[in-house]
C-alpha cells in the first residue's frame, strides 16, 4: 500500500491554513477583550481574509499539489491548479465582501450577537469553503464540505433568542444532515468498488469494475451528487433557502448565496468531470433536468413575491439564488454531452464570478435599507433614488446585470457563454428552458428596479452609510463596472481549459 509523502507544500495550502488560523486566533483573543473593544475582533479577520486572499499571488505561476502518493503523482489530496485557485479568490472575497457586511451589521444588533463566535464560526466556514477546490479525494472532499458548512448552521441561528432565526438553523441543519448521509452511503459504495478515495484513480477504476458491482457503483455516483446537489440549492434540494436566508443575518445571507453556491458547484465540478467522465450518461441527463427544474420553480417562486410582505426583498433573492443556481448546473451537465468538458466548465466558473459580484452587491445595498426598514420588503425600496441616489443607480445596477440587460454586460455575457454551452453540448431543449426563465426574470428585476426611481411615499428616509458598508458596495460596483467594461477577463476562463 502506497503511503503519504510527508513533505508539505505550505506555500500552497496557506489560503485556507491562514484564515483557519485567524479563526482560532479570534476565538482565543475574544477570551480577553472586554465588550468595549469587540469591535476590534471584525477588523482582525477583515484583515485575515484580505491577507488569505492575496497569499493566492504567490501561487498563480503553475499547479501544485501536496500530500501526494509515492507511487503515484498524481493521486494527491491537494491540488493548487488554475480551478481551485479561481474558486478561492471567489470563496476568499465573498467572504471578505460578507466580514465587511458583518462589521455593521454587529455594530447595529448592540451586542445582541456574539461577536468572537460570530468571527470564529465565520473564519472556519471560510477555511472549510477554501479548502474544497483544492480537494482531490473524497475523503478530503466530504470533511470540506463539512467544515464549510457545519459553522454556517451556527451562524443562522446565531441571534439570541430569536424564533425565526433558530427554526431557519434547524431546517438548514436537519436537511444538510440528511444530504451529507446520503452522499457518505455514496461515497462508500465509490469506495467499495473501486477501493481507492482519489479522485483520478476512481476515474480510471470505476471503468473496470466487475459486472456484478456495475450497480453498486451506479448507486454510489449518483448518491455522491446528491450532497452536492444540495448545497448548491437545486430543486428538490432547495426547500431550506427562503427561510434561512430570512432568519439569518443579513450577511450570513450573503455569504450563503454566494460561497455556499460556490462550495456546492465545485464539489458538484470534481465529482463529476473529475471522478466520474466515465458515467456521464448517469449523471449528464440528471444535471440536465435537475437544471431546468431548478432554474423554473426558482424565477416562479421570486416572481410570486409581494411587494408589501414582510422580509420580501430577502426573500426575492433568495429564490433568484435558486434561478441562478439553475443557470449553473447547464454548463456542468453540459459537460456530460460535450467534447470540450473543461470549456462547459469554464462557462460554469465566469458566470459564478459574475453572479458572485454582482449578488453581493445586491445584498450590501440590502443591508444599507435594511438598517431604517427593519422588515426590509420590495415596498421599502420605493423612491430610494430620492433618498440615496447612488445606491438606488447601484442597486438598479447590480439587478440588471442579473437580469442579463445593458448596462449589466457582464451579465449579458455570461448568460451568453452558458447559452452557448448547452447549445454547443446539444441541449437545444434546456437552451430553450433557459430562455423562457430569462425573460421570466427579467419581469421580477425590472419591477423591482424601476421601484427603486418611482416617487416616494412620503418624506424619503436618509440612509446613513457606514464606512464597511460603504466599502463593500464600492468594491461589488467597482468589479460589476470594471468587468462589464471588460467581460473577456471572466469570459475568457470559458476559453481554456481550467484543470
Amino acid at each position: 500500500m502506497s503511503s503519504l509523502v510527508q513533505s508539505v507544500d505550505w506555500l500552497a495550502i496557506a489560503p485556507p491554513t491562514l484564515t483557519a488560523v485567524v479563526g482560532l486566533v479570534v476565538l482565543v483573543a475574544d477570551l480577553f477583550l472586554g465588550d468595549a473593544k469587540k469591535a476590534v475582533l471584525g477588523w482582525v479577520s477583515v484583515a485575515g481574509l484580505a491577507a488569505s486572499a492575496l497569499l493566492l499571488l504567490p501561487i498563480l505561476d503553475g499547479d501544485r499539489a501536496t500530500f501526494c502518493l509515492t507511487g503515484d503523482a498524481h493521486a494527491c489530496s491537494y491540488t493548487a491548479d488554475r480551478f481551485t485557485l479561481v474558486i478561492q479568490f471567489l470563496v476568499l472575497g465573498g467572504a471578505l465582501l460578507a466580514a465587511l457586511l458583518s462589521v455593521t451589521a454587529l455594530k447595529d444588533a448592540n451586542r445582541e450577537l456574539p461577536e468572537g463566535e460570530y468571527w470564529f464560526l465565520l473564519l472556519s466556514s471560510a477555511a472549510g469553503a477554501a479548502l474544497l477546490p483544492a480537494s482531490r479525494d473524497l475523503a478530503t472532499l466530504i470533511v470540506a464540505l463539512e467544515v464549510a458548512s457545519l459553522p454556517a448552521f451556527a451562524l443562522v441561528g446565531i441571534k439570541r433568542g430569536d424564533k425565526k432565526s433558530s427554526e431557519a438553523a434547524l431546517k438548514f441543519f436537519l436537511s444538510s444532515v440528511t444530504a451529507t448521509a446520503v452522499s457518505l452511503m455514496g461515497v462508500s459504495f465509490v469506495y467499495a468498488t473501486t477501493g481507492t478515495l482519489y479522485l483520478t484513480q476512481i476515474a480510471d477504476k470505476i471503468q473496470h469494475v466487475d459486472g456484478q458491482f456495475h450497480t453498486l457503483a451506479q448507486a454510489g455516483v449518483v448518491l455522491t451528487l446528491v450532497g452536492f446537489a444540495f448545497k448548491t440549492a437545486a430543486v428538490p434540494f432547495h426547500f431550506w433557502v427562503p427561510d434561512t436566508y430570512v432568519g439569518a443575518p443579513l450577511p450570513i445571507a450573503a455569504y450563503l448565496s454566494v460561497v455556499g453556491k460556490a462550495v456546492g458547484f465545485s464539489g458538484l465540478i470534481l465529482v463529476t468531470v473529475v471522478a466520474f467522465p466515465s458515467y456521464a450518461n448517469v449523471w449528464g441527463p440528471a444535471l440536465a433536468a435537475l437544471a431546468a427544474l431548478t432554474m423554473t420553480v426558482g424565477n416562479v417562486g421570486a416572481l410570486r413575491q409581494q411587494a408589501t410582505r414582510a422580509y420580501s426583498a430577502v426573500r426575492l433573492l433568495a429564490w433568484s439564488s435558486v434561478g441562478q443556481a439553475g443557470y449553473l448546473l447547464v454548463p456542468i451537465a453540459a459537460a456530460a454531452y460535450s467534447k470540450d468538458a473543461q470549456k462547459a466548465i469554464g462557462s460554469t466558473v465566469a458566470y459564478a464570478l459574475m453572479y458572485a459580484a454582482v449578488n453581493l452587491g445586491a445584498f450590501a445595498v440590502a443591508a444599507l435599507v435594511g438598517r431604517t426598514n427593519f422588515l426590509n420588503r420590495i415596498s421599502d425600496y420605493r423612491g430610494l433614488y430620492a433618498a440615496s441616489p447612488l445606491s438606488a443607480l447601484l442597486l438598479g445596477f447590480f439587478l440588471l446585470c442579473l437580469a442579463g440587460l445593458p448596462p449589466g454586460i457582464i451579465g449579458l455575457f455570461a448568460k451568453v457563454t452558458v447559452f452557448s454551452a448547452a447549445v454547443d453540448a446539444g441541449l437545444g431543449w434546456l437552451a430553450v428552458v433557459m430562455a423562457v426563465n430569462v425573460v421570466i426574470a427579467l419581469f421580477y428585476y425590472l419591477q423591482w428596479t424601476t421601484l427603486l426611481f418611482r416617487a416616494p411615499e412620503g418624506e424619503p428616509a436618509k440612509h446613513r452609510v457606514p464606512a464597511p458598508l460603504t466599502a463593500a458596495i464600492a468594491l461589488t460596483a467597482v468589479l460589476g463596472i470594471a468587468l462589464s467594461g471588460a467581460p473577456q477577463l471572466v469570459l475568457r476562463f470559458s476559453a481554456t481549459g481550467l484543470f
